[in-house]
């Protein structure tokens, strides 16, 4: 439950269209509701902006499905990462109005219709055709969060001029999202061109030296660009979020 939904109940209570006794109803599963295996924090709208996000790996799908109940029934949008096929369809027969994009291994269920801001783009580019799914993640997230994103794929390093092809978006770009796994070059690359934040993603590609994104992730961290901070391996949904919160300020 939001700040809005909340200001709604109050000013029914102070209009005379629902009783305290109503409002307390829709009110009593604040500030968390304990399902036993989880405690669903239906607080978070209100002091980060956006619901509690549902990490799907490891959940069974009962409990998916539990924890989602809990926040439909508060009207908070739902989104779940790292969600598997399978389970997303189980999902979405008992919510259609759901949406699964498969390359992101996200579902979402929004609880109203997602405008995205008026100011600010988030640009997420992704090195190689093998970090979609992990730049997906990303983008989905932003989305979700209510931010309008762009993306340019498959402009890694060994082929530099590709990026530069589209210099008008890169250039007008408020933040930027740059996924890249093998040696993690391109974060740097693009750090060195623009003078706005860039969240680096390092990725689990490549062969055996890249060590599962090791490499990638100790190359970013020792990116001589200033301007570039660097999250977790395959960790999309991470950027995402930073990069909506830093566009959020553009908008507030």
């Amino acid at each position: 439950m939001d700040a809005e939904s909340i200001k709604k109940v109050l000013k029914s209570v102070s209009s005379g269209r629902l009783t305290v006794g109503q409002a307390l109803e829709q009110l009593k599963r604040l500030p968390f509701e304990d399902l036993t295996y989880a405690c669903v924090d239906h607080h978070r709208s209100l002091r980060k902006g956006f619901p509690e996000v549902i990490f799907g790996e490891g959940k069974s799908l009962e409990q998916i499905l539990g924890v989602m109940e809990a926040m439909v029934d508060q009207k908070d949008t739902v989104m779940i990462t790292r969600v598997s096929a399978e389970k997303a369809k189980a999902i979405i027969t008992k919510h259609p109005k759901a949406m699964y994009h498969p390359e992101a291994r996200m579902l979402v269920l929004a609880s109203r219709p997602i405008d995205p801001a008026e100011k600010g783009l988030i640009l997420v580019i992704a090195a190689g055709t093998s970090d979609i799914p992990v730049a997906e993640e990303a983008l989905i997230t932003a989305k979700t969060m209510g931010h309008r994103v762009e993306s340019l794929y498959d402009v890694g390093v060994s082929g530099i001029h590709r990026l530069m092809q589209h210099e008008k978006l890169w250039t007008e770009a408020s933040v930027f999202i740059v996924v890249a796994g093998m040696e993690g070059a391109l974060p740097s690359v693009v750090g060195g061109l623009v003078d706005k934040p860039v969240i680096a993603v390092p990725t689990s590609i490549g062969y055996g030296a890249s060590f599962g994104g090791i490499t990638a992730l100790l190359g970013m961290l020792n990116s001589c660009a200033s301007n570039v901070s660097v999250v977790n391996i395959d960790n999309g949904f991470g950027a995402g979020y930073v990069a909506a919160t830093i566009n959020t300020l553009a908008n507030s």
